[in-house]
């Protein structure tokens, strides 16, 4: 192992966060010097303190022993690729790409896997100069709503946040070649697919 280089990760990372060494070293119950002595090489976490290290830092318990950031370079920077993430305790909603680590409320969430709609989820779109709009056949109450769409693109994604008691349309400027996704909080994530592509 390398202190040197797992060092210069770990400082990395921190700074990345915003944190301060102070900040890193309350949250695991240790003194700033101790975090000071990891960045320079000069020590290392035990294996106690890696996992809460690991997630203070947002990253895999393996990145901070190898010293390197993983990355899957057929996901990185390919924006098709993106995976949706919701809280399930707050809704929060997040999204990114790659082998992404995603914890709100204190736990780890998983990605979202996109179904096709049912019945209880369709949308019709239809060409307002040059915009498309969206509608959804799904009701807006507080228990039961549409919370999110996003077109998925190789190169951007453009998210639209709703509100329960609001309607459940919206306009989108007009792409080609991506994907469309939407969020029911009660069953989850769909995947848009015209009728003429969903199997019978």
């Amino acid at each position: 192992m390398d202190l040197c280089k797992n060092g210069k990760l770990l400082c990395d990372l921190r700074k990345a966060k915003g944190m301060t060494q102070k900040q890193v070293a309350d949250k695991l119950g240790v003194v700033p010097k101790t975090v000071s002595k990891w960045e320079t090489g000069h020590g290392f976490p035990d294996v106690s303190t890696i996992s809460a290290l690991a997630d203070i830092l947002g990253v895999s318990e393996k990145t901070i022993l190898s010293g390197d950031l993983e990355q899957n370079l057929e996901e990185a920077g390919n924006m098709k690729k993106t995976k949706f993430y919701v809280c399930p305790y707050c809704g929060s909603f997040m999204q990114g790409t790659g082998n992404s680590q995603v914890v709100c409320c204190g736990k780890q969430l998983e990605a979202l896997k996109a179904g096709l709609a049912d019945d209880d989820h369709t949308i019709s779109i239809s060409e307002i100069e040059d915009d498309y709009y969206i509608e959804f056949n799904h009701e807006m109450s507080k228990e039961h709503y549409i919370s999110f769409v996003s077109y998925v693109r190789f190169d951007r994604v453009l998210t639209v946040r709703l509100y329960p008691e609001q309607d459940a349309s919206l306009r989108f400027p007009k792409m080609y070649g991506g994907k469309l996704y939407y969020y029911c909080n009660n069953h989850g994530l769909f995947e848009y697919q015209p009728k003429s592509r969903r199997k019978a």
